[in-house]
């Protein structure tokens, strides 16, 4: 499929012409899916051409799962002429903060077919301490410290969005 922008991200050529990058190129994007099961948190990734030797997976701070690695160049030789250039080389790294359910022991990963599979235990948490709040007809009727709590929430929702 012609992509008219392509020349845009790819140095402005087009086919035919050839396509090269410079030697800092890197993983301008590693696709990962997180998903939350009922037990596990689920990372994948999909890192086809870097080998294990080359990945780190650890955690910083307690809660910042950290994903880094290098694709290394394809050796080529002097008397090859490069056609057309989309695969890439070069570092990359992906931060995720985990959520306070994650369980930092029960962490386990494994690459795959250039599928970096990450798995996070689920720790039980206590449930949280709810109270139902009765919704008045009118703001008239209700509490005026329930009024000024509102109002106070929605600021800092508000606030939180910026």
């Amino acid at each position: 499929m012609f992509d008219p922008f392509m020349s845009l991200y790819h140095g402005g050529s087009s086919p035919g012409q050839g396509h090269h990058r410079d030697e800092t190129t890197a993983i301008a994007s590693v696709n990962i899916d997180w998903r939350e099961t009922d037990t596990p948190h689920v990372f994948r990734a999909d890192l086809p051409g870097v080998k294990k030797e080359y990945l780190e997976v650890q955690v910083e701070d307690g809660d910042i799962l950290e994903i880094s690695g290098e694709r290394s160049k394809e050796q080529d030789e002097k008397t090859d002429r490069w056609l057309w250039v989309e695969r890439q080389h070069g570092s990359f790294v992906r931060f995720f903060w985990l959520l306070e359910n994650a369980e930092l022991d029960g962490i386990r990963c494994g690459l795959e077919n250039g599928i970096l599979n990450i798995t996070v235990t689920k720790k039980e948490m206590a449930p949280k301490n709810v109270r139902n709040i009765d919704v008045a007809e009118g703001m008239e009727d209700a509490p005026k410290d329930v009024i000024v709590r509102i109002k106070i929430w929605m600021r800092a929702c508000s606030v939180a969005l910026c």
